[in-house]
């Protein structure tokens, strides 16, 4: 792979080498991978008269979650996947929301349930996730789901972490005895990611597993020395343009999960241009990771539908 050729090369020669890095093309990976759920949808349908109804309950008017949520349906619709929104105030009651995802969980036509985030202040996000059930959690954030993950054996998979694998895996870059360091430790991204890259084994191959992975976060030491032995850096920090191009080696992959608003424009937590010049490939934002969250979330429930046939 050129990447990992670069990565060994001295500092005096990389940049004869590389003008610009290999851009990472999240929409058209997630395009693919779409067809891909389409056609297997299809196929369900066919053989068990089954159509996936992904369920998305949307509390409140945050404009960020709307639009997401508006996305989620079109993407839906393209891939043959039902779906439904239940759009509630954001006077709603946590009792309430708790009702409406018990009734959800015992409605045989919905194979997804998911909740859109961030919820109000009086709602606990906890006991929201906690009550969907673990066959309809597509988001992958029940303890259950949490569990069966880090044993190696995932029932469902966290579908930023997991868009990160397949775009890597589909661009042919092997993370297997390579060093990954993740910058940021959520539960949604940082935390699944390192666990998910540390298996032995994964349906992608071993290639795409192996890895030994770093996660550094906002109290780590000298981040800047940790990340430059990076041969995969995932930036996943939110915070705009935090990754420089001093804290990148060069010939290192850098997928940027990061999505921040700055001046009316969308941008990464990596400083595109300049990390660009001295990676060898890399995610734009927007563009990168986003659209894999939603091609990996219709692939959830698909696979929801057929465990709970």
């Amino acid at each position: 792979m050129r990447s990992l050729r670069l990565a060994s090369l001295d500092k005096t020669h990389w940049k004869e080498l590389v003008l610009a890095a290999e851009l990472l093309d999240g929409k058209k990976t997630a395009l693919a991978i779409r067809a891909e759920i389409k056609d297997d949808a299809a196929a369900l349908k066919e053989s068990q008269g089954i159509t996936p109804l992904l369920l998305a309950i949307l509390v409140g008017e945050d404009p960020a979650s709307m639009v997401y949520v508006r996305n989620k349906e079109r993407a839906c619709t393209k891939a043959g996947i039902a779906s439904r929104v239940e759009r509630i105030p954001g006077t709603t009651t946590e009792d309430e929301l708790l009702a409406m995802i018990q009734s959800a969980n015992e409605d045989a036509s919905v194979n997804g349930i998911l909740v859109q985030l961030p919820l109000p202040d009086h709602i606990s996000e906890k006991r929201v996730l906690d009550a969907i059930h673990p066959l309809k959690d597509v988001d992958a954030f029940h303890p259950e789901n949490v569990g069966l993950m880090m044993q190696g054996r995932p029932r469902f998979l966290p579908c930023t972490p997991h868009g990160v694998m397949q775009i890597l895996h589909r661009y042919n870059i092997p993370v297997s005895g390579k060093h990954v360091v993740v910058v940021g430790r959520s539960e949604i991204v940082g935390k699944p990611l390192a666990a998910m890259l540390v298996q032995r084994e994964s349906s992608l191959g071993k290639d795409a597993v192996n890895a030994t992975v770093t996660i550094c976060h906002s109290r780590t030491n000298d981040l800047a020395a940790i990340t430059n032995s990076a041969d995969v850096l995932v930036a996943a920090v939110g915070r705009a343009n935090f990754i420089t191009a001093d804290m990148v080696k060069p010939g290192c992959v850098v997928v940027d999960v990061g999505i921040n608003r700055v001046d009316d424009k969308l941008v990464g937590d990596v400083e595109f241009d300049t990390v660009r010049e001295k990676a060898s490939h890399i995610t734009p934002v927007p563009g990168g990771v986003g659209p894999l969250t939603i091609a990996m979330l219709l692939r959830n429930t698909l696979t929801a539908a057929e465990l709970q046939r």
